[in-house]
């Protein structure tokens, strides 16, 4: 009967939490084409500017399975061998309980020519140096603490 009740208990506070302090978590993939000395970006229909692609994990998933899934799905490019995750920010700006964790990704292919579809105007490539009007500040400065070593900060 104890082991019910301490089973039960165990329940109904993990329920309590998980209803009291949602967490929010998120996978972008900084795509380099060490070739081209270029990184792979997404303008979204609904957003201004330019970013990495990656989106939100969902459960079940890993976060690598959700950077894998994201930026196939918004760019065409499938990531061929394993991603290196760099930080992980609290993604303020969405909410005080998002995360989102950020990866470089050095293997992957073209899986088929990019076509513009409901949730992604564009996706391509552009040099470091040449980054596209538009690219969001936090973007910019994901790339300065990756290629720069700028310092890493805790909030995106």
């Amino acid at each position: 009967m104890a082991d019910n009740r301490r089973r039960w208990r165990h329940r109904l506070f993990h329920t309590y939490f998980l209803m009291r302090r949602p967490m929010t978590l998120g996978a972008r993939g900084v795509v380099f084409d060490e070739a081209e000395n270029s990184v792979l970006l997404i303008r979204h229909t609904y957003v201004p500017g330019w970013q990495f692609p990656g989106g939100g994990v969902e459960t079940g998933d890993t976060l690598e399975d959700t950077l894998a899934r994201e930026i196939l799905e918004e760019s065409s490019v499938e990531l061929t061998g394993r991603a290196h995750l760099f930080a992980i920010y609290q993604n303020a700006h969405a909410s005080r309980r998002d995360h989102v964790a950020l990866y470089v990704c050095r293997s992957f292919r073209q899986a088929a020519p990019f076509v513009p579809n409901r949730e992604i105007a564009e996706a391509a490539f552009f040099p470091l140096g040449a980054l596209p009007e538009g690219t969001t500040p936090a973007t910019r400065q994901r790339l300065a603490e990756i290629f720069e070593g700028k310092e890493i900060p805790l909030v995106w």
